[in-house]
């Protein structure tokens, strides 16, 4: 069993959004995805896995195959990795998005940024 703090994880940059690896397990990984205002993840996908993120704080929008999704704090979107995403922080407050990959298509996806 192992315990982590997310506050931890929650790492702000001016220059661009930050991702931190919470865990990695085996074709497993949590990690956070920290943005400022008006930072934004690019589109991409996330081939042979399943995508699951929960809004820990702030708000945006996910383009998800082309459709635009808002969250907010306490909200779950999940797609599969054959989907492209893409995200942006349309608020005016920091966000932090937990991401739970479950099979790492490949090691780029469980590096530190």
């Amino acid at each position: 069993m192992e315990k982590r703090s997310l506050q931890d994880y929650q790492e702000f940059s001016e220059e661009r959004f930050t991702k931190r690896i919470v865990f990695k397990k085996g074709d497993s990984t949590v990690f956070l995805l920290n943005f400022m205002p008006g930072q934004e993840l690019p589109a991409h996908k996330h081939p042979g896995t399943e995508v699951y993120i929960l809004t820990l704080q702030g708000e945006g929008t996910f383009t998800i195959g082309g459709a635009e999704v808002k969250a907010s704090a306490n909200e779950a979107v999940h797609c599969a990795g054959s989907e492209e995403l893409a995200y942006k922080n349309t608020g005016n407050d920091p966000v932090t998005l937990y991401v739970a990959l479950n099979k790492i298509p490949d090691e780029r996806y469980a590096q530190n940024l």
